[in-house]
């Protein structure tokens, strides 16, 4: 197999605990580590700077706190390049090293300042979720009960994005904001982990509109693993998650449809894939309805494509 996933947190755990060891294959403290990313053919990783609610005020230095520990201890070995442009990609697709992909979910310490936005941009930042649940200076979260958009200042950091190469994420936007980045953005934009609201009510997963939207748009949407995004019950199987799958293809997504874990973001788990060295197991589900060419292009080459198309040139 060969895999891309669009969102994982081991950098927030890394950073709650600076002990952990992304190489040791002992360290199971991580749900993504290098010999499980082996273990199953993971060939890119996004890794998400994710700041969590403890830090009551966010403050930029935050942001260089995890880029200072994604180069220290997780691209400063060369099995694993970072992905900064569509050279370094063709790179990591052609050769043996692996790739990462560093994200940002959660614009909160950026406050409005071009320079930080820009700063991000130089230090390898390729993908930016404006909010978590919340709501901040640039929009409200799915979660914030005004439910409200974009501010004015957001929306012009939107068109920043755009002109930096900056993909847009709208995993934790609210259904208002989700709707300005569909209207803004003159780029494709992405849920990197988000189910389908159809199978599952979560306020986290997407409505059919929606979803057609990023599919008309060319967008892509990350099916996860956190289980009560997959059922309404909490307690989720292989087989609830191919439901979405399922679903969103129905709706004309196969070409759009990609993962998006959210390994190293949860507490419960999926039986069967606990962590990225089990996506086997979602494969054999997936071979009992799919043809091969259409579990590749879920695996990899719908993000593959994307990547080509929206990373800038160098």
């Amino acid at each position: 197999m060969t895999i891309i996933d669009g969102h994982c947190d081991v950098l927030y755990k890394m950073y709650e605990n600076r002990e952990l060891d992304f190489y040791n294959p002992q360290t199971t403290a991580l749900d993504v580590t290098y010999s499980r990313m082996v273990q199953s053919g993971v060939k890119i990783q996004f890794f998400a700077i994710f700041l969590p609610d403890k830090i009551r005020q966010p403050y930029f230095e935050h942001y260089l706190e995890y880029i200072n520990i994604f180069y220290q201890k997780i691209i400063s070995d060369p099995r694993i390049k970072l992905i900064k442009n569509q050279t370094d990609l063709l790179e990591v697709m052609s050769g043996n090293q692996k790739g990462a992909v560093l994200t940002l979910e959660g614009a909160d310490a950026i406050q409005d300042n071009p320079l930080y936005t820009q700063t991000l941009f130089h230090l390898g930042i390729r993908l930016i979720g404006a909010t978590w649940n919340y709501g901040n200076w640039a929009a409200d979260g799915v979660l914030e009960p005004r439910k409200g958009g974009f501010s004015r200042k957001g929306k012009r950091f939107i068109k920043e994005c755009n002109d930096l190469g900056i993909m847009i994420d709208v995993s934790h936007l609210s259904e208002k904001s989700f709707w300005d980045v569909a209207v803004l953005s003159e780029k494709p934009f992405v849920a990197t982990h988000s189910n389908a609201k159809a199978i599952c009510g979560h306020p986290r997963n997407l409505d059919d509109n929606q979803i057609r939207v990023l599919i008309q748009k060319q967008g892509r949407i990350g099916i996860t693993f956190v289980p009560w995004f997959v059922n309404d019950q909490g307690s989720a199987s292989i087989s609830d998650l191919t439901k979405h799958i399922d679903h969103i293809c129905a709706l004309g997504g196969e070409k759009h449809l990609v993962l998006g874990s959210d390994f190293d973001g949860i507490s419960k788990w999926i039986p069967d894939l606990e962590h990225a060295g089990q996506y086997n197991h979602l494969a054999e589900c997936l071979s009992k309805y799919y043809k091969d060419e259409w579990i590749n292009d879920f695996f990899f080459r719908n993000w593959y494509r994307f990547l080509q198309r929206h990373l800038p040139a160098r």
